[in-house]
């Protein structure tokens, strides 16, 4: 089994999502008392965020490779930003270190794909729904992606930072999303990416017309699955007792 590394607190309800999740998909692949090897760098967001909203990315990018470095020295042999955001300094990330960063983008264009679904709707922060460097990424790997009207784009954007970052679920803001949803099903897409790992905790497949596809659960996935690469699935599972 191979370790984790996390860059994570970005926020920390998302990254307390992947920790579970990372787990429970090795239990699920291994049974017992198995669990992920993983090591977690959080970060103080509120930093983090400051550097967003500044537009000082390179700054923000440094960061972030710096947590990277340290992960790699602590004996991860992959990397995972856990938010979809801090994608947009992925390549600094990435280069800053020599082990592979399984990008979030690329997990969720594969899970796309395999659903045979190709116009989606993109839900996230303003950044990831209206910059490149995630939308692009996603239209490089063959999908048609669709993002709310302004007005949509702003309400999403606002119930990230002002409620799900600081852990505030209101159902007030998941009638309001699921609006933002129909409104996208209406303009042709056939299934929503949750494109922010804190919507997650929010909106689920209940909440859409549409297959919606969780980026946070996703990514967590495909790091069990790179982290088991190798391993056998029938190892013994270990007796459930102490």
């Amino acid at each position: 089994m191979k370790t984790i590394g996390l860059i994570g607190g970005m926020s920390w309800e998302s990254t307390a999502e992947y920790y579970r999740l990372l787990n429970e998909f090795t239990r699920d692949r291994l049974g017992g008392l198995h669990s992920a090897r993983c090591v977690i760098y959080s970060v103080d967001f509120a930093e983090i965020e400051q550097l967003q909203v500044q537009g000082r990315w390179a700054e923000a990018g440094e960061i972030l490779a710096a947590a990277a470095r340290s992960l790699e020295a602590a004996g991860a042999d992959m990397v995972l930003i856990c938010t979809n955001t801090m994608h947009k300094v992925a390549d600094v990330v990435g280069a800053a270190v020599s082990i592979p960063l399984l990008h979030l983008a690329d997990a969720t264009a594969d899970a796309v794909r395999a659903s045979g679904l190709r116009r989606v709707g993109l839900l996230g922060t303003a950044f990831t729904m209206e910059q490149d460097f995630y939308r692009g990424r996603l239209e490089a790997a063959g999908l048609d992606v669709r993002i709310p009207d302004a007005d949509g784009r702003a309400l999403v954007h606002q119930v990230i930072y002002e409620e799900l970052c600081l852990g505030v679920v209101r159902e007030e803001s998941r009638t309001a999303y699921r609006k933002v949803i129909e409104d996208l099903v209406a303009a042709g897409a056939d299934g929503i990416i949750l494109g922010c790992t804190e919507i997650e905790l929010l909106i689920g497949p209940g909440d859409s017309p549409v297959p919606v596809f969780p980026t946070a659960r996703l990514h967590a996935e495909a790091a069990v699955a790179a982290s088991l690469s190798g391993a056998r699935d029938d190892i013994p599972a270990t007796p459930a007792s102490c």
